[in-house]
Protein backbone atom coordinates (compact mmCIF):
# COMPACT_ATOMS: atom_id res chain seq x y z
CA UNK A 1 0.00 0.00 0.00
CA UNK A 2 1.37 3.30 -1.01
CA UNK A 3 1.87 6.25 1.29
CA UNK A 4 -0.72 8.22 -0.70
CA UNK A 5 -3.40 5.56 -0.11
CA UNK A 6 -2.67 5.48 3.65
CA UNK A 7 -3.02 9.18 3.85
CA UNK A 8 -6.48 9.14 2.25
CA UNK A 9 -7.67 6.40 4.61
CA UNK A 10 -6.44 8.29 7.61
CA UNK A 11 -8.19 11.44 6.43
CA UNK A 12 -11.47 9.51 6.03
CA UNK A 13 -11.14 8.05 9.52
CA UNK A 14 -10.44 11.46 11.00
CA UNK A 15 -13.52 12.88 9.22
CA UNK A 16 -15.79 10.10 10.55
CA UNK A 17 -14.42 10.66 14.05
CA UNK A 18 -15.32 14.34 13.78
CA UNK A 19 -18.83 13.54 12.60
CA UNK A 20 -19.33 11.04 15.43
CA UNK A 21 -18.09 13.61 17.93
CA UNK A 22 -20.52 16.22 16.53
CA UNK A 23 -23.43 13.78 16.77
CA UNK A 24 -22.55 12.98 20.36
CA UNK A 25 -22.56 16.69 21.24
CA UNK A 26 -25.94 17.27 19.45
CA UNK A 27 -27.67 14.24 20.95
CA UNK A 28 -28.97 16.02 24.12
CA UNK A 29 -30.55 18.83 22.08
CA UNK A 30 -32.16 16.40 19.62
CA UNK A 31 -33.43 14.29 22.51
CA UNK A 32 -35.03 17.36 24.10
CA UNK A 33 -36.77 18.31 20.86
CA UNK A 34 -38.04 14.75 20.39
CA UNK A 35 -39.28 14.62 23.99
CA UNK A 36 -41.16 17.89 23.60
CA UNK A 37 -42.75 16.65 20.38
CA UNK A 38 -43.83 13.41 22.02
CA UNK A 39 -45.27 15.32 25.02
CA UNK A 40 -47.29 17.57 22.70
CA UNK A 41 -48.67 14.60 20.78
CA UNK A 42 -49.59 12.76 23.99
CA UNK A 43 -51.37 15.85 25.41
CA UNK A 44 -53.24 16.46 22.15
CA UNK A 45 -54.55 12.91 21.78
CA UNK A 46 -54.88 11.78 25.41
CA UNK A 47 -56.10 14.82 27.36
CA UNK A 48 -59.93 15.26 27.13
CA UNK A 49 -60.87 18.00 24.66
CA UNK A 50 -63.22 20.81 25.85
CA UNK A 51 -66.86 20.54 24.80
CA UNK A 52 -67.63 22.32 21.52
CA UNK A 53 -70.41 24.95 21.33
CA UNK A 54 -73.60 23.65 19.77
CA UNK A 55 -76.05 25.62 17.63
CA UNK A 56 -78.41 25.75 20.63
CA UNK A 57 -75.63 27.22 22.79
CA UNK A 58 -74.98 29.96 20.21
CA UNK A 59 -78.70 30.75 19.87
CA UNK A 60 -79.08 30.94 23.65
CA UNK A 61 -76.13 33.34 23.92
CA UNK A 62 -77.51 35.59 21.18
CA UNK A 63 -80.98 35.60 22.77
CA UNK A 64 -79.49 36.52 26.14
CA UNK A 65 -77.50 39.39 24.64
CA UNK A 66 -80.54 40.75 22.79
CA UNK A 67 -82.70 40.50 25.90
CA UNK A 68 -80.25 42.63 27.85
CA UNK A 69 -79.97 45.26 25.09
CA UNK A 70 -81.86 48.55 25.44
CA UNK A 71 -84.95 48.47 23.17
CA UNK A 72 -85.22 51.26 20.59
CA UNK A 73 -87.67 54.09 21.35
CA UNK A 74 -91.20 53.74 20.01
CA UNK A 75 -92.27 55.59 16.87
CA UNK A 76 -94.78 57.61 18.88
CA UNK A 77 -92.16 58.88 21.31
CA UNK A 78 -89.92 59.91 18.42
CA UNK A 79 -92.85 61.66 16.71
CA UNK A 80 -93.55 63.60 19.90
CA UNK A 81 -89.93 64.73 20.24
CA UNK A 82 -89.92 65.94 16.63
CA UNK A 83 -93.12 68.03 16.85
CA UNK A 84 -92.88 69.22 20.47
CA UNK A 85 -90.73 72.34 19.78
CA UNK A 86 -93.18 73.51 17.10
CA UNK A 87 -96.41 73.10 19.09
CA UNK A 88 -98.38 76.17 20.18
CA UNK A 89 -101.03 76.60 22.86
CA UNK A 90 -103.62 79.22 21.86
CA UNK A 91 -105.81 80.97 24.43
CA UNK A 92 -108.47 83.44 23.38
CA UNK A 93 -110.66 85.98 25.11
CA UNK A 94 -113.83 87.36 23.60
CA UNK A 95 -115.38 90.41 25.21
CA UNK A 96 -119.16 90.78 25.09
CA UNK A 97 -121.34 93.87 25.40
CA UNK A 98 -122.56 92.84 28.84
CA UNK A 99 -118.95 93.11 30.12
CA UNK A 100 -118.67 89.35 30.32
CA UNK A 101 -115.82 87.55 28.62
CA UNK A 102 -115.70 84.22 26.88
CA UNK A 103 -112.52 82.16 26.86
CA UNK A 104 -111.38 79.57 24.40
CA UNK A 105 -108.54 77.12 23.87
CA UNK A 106 -106.93 75.67 20.80
CA UNK A 107 -103.72 74.48 19.24
CA UNK A 108 -101.42 75.66 16.50
CA UNK A 109 -98.13 74.77 14.87
CA UNK A 110 -95.20 76.89 13.69
CA UNK A 111 -94.82 76.22 9.97
CA UNK A 112 -91.97 78.49 8.85
CA UNK A 113 -88.95 80.44 10.06
CA UNK A 114 -90.94 83.68 9.99
CA UNK A 115 -92.97 82.49 12.97
CA UNK A 116 -96.22 81.93 11.09
CA UNK A 117 -98.57 79.82 13.18
CA UNK A 118 -101.21 77.80 11.38
CA UNK A 119 -104.42 77.03 13.26
CA UNK A 120 -108.16 76.64 12.74
CA UNK A 121 -110.13 79.79 12.07
CA UNK A 122 -112.88 78.85 14.52
CA UNK A 123 -110.27 78.78 17.31
CA UNK A 124 -109.56 82.51 17.04
CA UNK A 125 -112.76 83.77 15.34
CA UNK A 126 -114.30 86.70 17.23
CA UNK A 127 -111.46 86.87 19.76
CA UNK A 128 -110.46 90.28 21.08
CA UNK A 129 -107.27 88.94 22.61
CA UNK A 130 -105.13 86.02 21.46
CA UNK A 131 -102.31 84.65 23.61
CA UNK A 132 -99.88 82.02 22.38
CA UNK A 133 -97.52 79.88 24.42
CA UNK A 134 -94.44 78.38 22.81
CA UNK A 135 -92.75 75.11 23.74
CA UNK A 136 -90.10 76.90 25.82
CA UNK A 137 -92.80 78.59 27.90
CA UNK A 138 -92.61 81.97 26.17
CA UNK A 139 -95.99 83.72 26.13
CA UNK A 140 -97.01 86.52 23.82
CA UNK A 141 -99.99 88.27 22.39
CA UNK A 142 -100.68 87.30 18.80
CA UNK A 143 -102.25 88.95 15.79
CA UNK A 144 -104.15 87.49 12.87
CA UNK A 145 -102.13 87.58 9.66
CA UNK A 146 -104.62 85.99 7.29
CA UNK A 147 -107.83 84.01 7.27
CA UNK A 148 -108.87 81.19 4.95
CA UNK A 149 -112.56 80.77 5.78
CA UNK A 150 -113.27 78.21 3.04
CA UNK A 151 -110.86 75.85 4.81
CA UNK A 152 -111.57 77.01 8.37
CA UNK A 153 -107.91 78.01 8.69
CA UNK A 154 -106.05 81.07 9.96
CA UNK A 155 -102.47 82.24 10.20
CA UNK A 156 -101.38 84.18 13.28
CA UNK A 157 -98.09 85.61 14.48
CA UNK A 158 -96.79 86.33 17.98
CA UNK A 159 -95.88 89.91 18.85
CA UNK A 160 -92.82 88.62 20.72
CA UNK A 161 -91.27 85.39 19.51
CA UNK A 162 -88.62 83.25 21.23
CA UNK A 163 -85.01 83.66 20.16
CA UNK A 164 -85.09 80.24 18.53
CA UNK A 165 -88.05 79.06 16.47
CA UNK A 166 -88.37 75.47 15.34
CA UNK A 167 -90.72 75.17 12.36
CA UNK A 168 -92.44 71.84 11.89
CA UNK A 169 -91.46 69.62 8.98
CA UNK A 170 -94.29 69.36 6.47
CA UNK A 171 -95.10 65.94 5.02
CA UNK A 172 -96.93 64.67 1.98
CA UNK A 173 -100.53 63.53 2.61
CA UNK A 174 -100.53 61.99 -0.86
CA UNK A 175 -97.98 59.43 0.33
CA UNK A 176 -100.32 58.20 3.07
CA UNK A 177 -102.67 55.24 2.86
CA UNK A 178 -105.69 54.13 4.83
CA UNK A 179 -104.37 52.23 7.83
CA UNK A 180 -101.12 54.19 8.17
CA UNK A 181 -100.25 55.40 11.65
CA UNK A 182 -101.45 58.88 12.52
CA UNK A 183 -100.70 61.02 15.56
CA UNK A 184 -102.42 64.06 17.01
CA UNK A 185 -100.55 66.42 19.33
CA UNK A 186 -102.28 69.41 20.89
CA UNK A 187 -103.92 70.83 23.98
CA UNK A 188 -107.23 69.03 24.59
CA UNK A 189 -109.17 70.74 27.40
CA UNK A 190 -106.04 72.84 27.99
CA UNK A 191 -103.82 69.83 28.75
CA UNK A 192 -100.71 71.15 27.06
CA UNK A 193 -98.73 68.91 24.74
CA UNK A 194 -101.01 65.87 24.88
CA UNK A 195 -100.55 63.13 22.29
CA UNK A 196 -102.86 60.46 20.91
CA UNK A 197 -102.26 57.78 18.30
CA UNK A 198 -104.41 56.04 15.73
CA UNK A 199 -104.61 55.44 12.00
CA UNK A 200 -105.74 57.16 8.85
CA UNK A 201 -109.39 56.12 8.41
CA UNK A 202 -110.12 57.67 5.02
CA UNK A 203 -109.47 60.40 2.48
CA UNK A 204 -111.53 62.92 0.51
CA UNK A 205 -114.15 63.24 3.24
CA UNK A 206 -116.53 66.19 3.43
CA UNK A 207 -116.68 67.86 6.82
CA UNK A 208 -119.56 70.12 7.85
CA UNK A 209 -118.31 72.79 10.25
CA UNK A 210 -120.63 72.96 13.30
CA UNK A 211 -122.82 76.06 13.61
CA UNK A 212 -122.02 76.96 10.02
CA UNK A 213 -123.09 76.28 6.47
CA UNK A 214 -119.47 75.62 5.53
CA UNK A 215 -118.61 72.23 4.10
CA UNK A 216 -114.95 71.41 3.52
CA UNK A 217 -114.16 68.72 0.92
CA UNK A 218 -111.00 66.64 0.59
CA UNK A 219 -110.50 66.10 4.31
CA UNK A 220 -108.40 63.41 5.97
CA UNK A 221 -110.38 61.20 8.36
CA UNK A 222 -108.50 59.75 11.34
CA UNK A 223 -109.31 57.94 14.58
CA UNK A 224 -106.59 59.29 16.90
CA UNK A 225 -108.37 60.90 19.84
CA UNK A 226 -109.09 64.60 19.33
CA UNK A 227 -111.12 66.73 21.73
CA UNK A 228 -111.90 70.43 22.24
CA UNK A 229 -108.52 72.14 22.38
CA UNK A 230 -107.00 69.94 19.68
CA UNK A 231 -108.47 72.10 16.90
CA UNK A 232 -105.76 73.81 14.89
CA UNK A 233 -103.09 71.33 15.97
CA UNK A 234 -101.05 69.06 13.71
CA UNK A 235 -101.91 65.62 12.38
CA UNK A 236 -98.62 63.75 11.96
CA UNK A 237 -97.19 60.72 10.21
CA UNK A 238 -94.74 58.31 11.81
CA UNK A 239 -91.78 60.53 10.84
CA UNK A 240 -93.23 63.43 12.84
CA UNK A 241 -94.10 65.37 9.69
CA UNK A 242 -97.27 67.47 9.59
CA UNK A 243 -99.72 65.99 7.09
CA UNK A 244 -102.82 67.92 8.19
CA UNK A 245 -104.37 70.50 10.50
CA UNK A 246 -106.98 69.10 12.88
CA UNK A 247 -110.27 70.85 12.17
CA UNK A 248 -113.07 69.06 13.93
CA UNK A 249 -114.78 65.88 14.95
CA UNK A 250 -118.08 64.15 14.35
CA UNK A 251 -120.31 63.31 17.28
CA UNK A 252 -123.85 61.99 16.78
CA UNK A 253 -124.84 63.43 20.15
CA UNK A 254 -125.00 67.05 21.24
CA UNK A 255 -121.99 66.51 23.51
CA UNK A 256 -118.61 67.83 22.39
CA UNK A 257 -116.30 64.87 22.86
CA UNK A 258 -114.51 62.41 20.61
CA UNK A 259 -116.20 59.23 19.41
CA UNK A 260 -113.57 58.06 16.95
CA UNK A 261 -114.04 60.24 13.88
CA UNK A 262 -111.84 63.28 13.39
CA UNK A 263 -111.02 65.40 10.35
CA UNK A 264 -107.98 67.36 9.24
CA UNK A 265 -107.27 69.69 6.33
CA UNK A 266 -104.40 68.19 4.27
CA UNK A 267 -101.30 70.29 4.82
CA UNK A 268 -100.69 70.77 1.09
CA UNK A 269 -104.19 72.24 0.76
CA UNK A 270 -103.63 74.42 3.83
CA UNK A 271 -100.31 75.78 2.57
CA UNK A 272 -101.83 76.31 -0.87
CA UNK A 273 -104.64 78.31 0.72
CA UNK A 274 -101.99 80.53 2.29
CA UNK A 275 -100.63 81.29 -1.14
CA UNK A 276 -97.57 79.08 -0.73
CA UNK A 277 -96.57 75.70 -2.02
CA UNK A 278 -95.73 72.52 -0.12
CA UNK A 279 -92.02 71.55 0.04
CA UNK A 280 -92.33 68.50 -2.20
Amino acid sequence: MSDSTKTNIERFRDRMKNIASLLRRSLPFASGVLAALLAFLIYHFVVVQPAQLSVDDVNASVASAMASATPPPSYSSQVYQVIRPSLILIQTEEEHQNAESGFGLGSGVVIDSFGDILTSLHVIAGANNITVTFADGTQSEAQVVSEIPELDLAVIQAVDTPMFLVPAVLGNPGAMQVGDEAYVVGNPFGLYGSMSAGVISGFDRVFSVPNSDLKIPGMIQFDAAANPGNSGGPLLNRQGQVIGIVTGLVNPTEENFFVGIGFAVPINVAVGGMGGSPPY
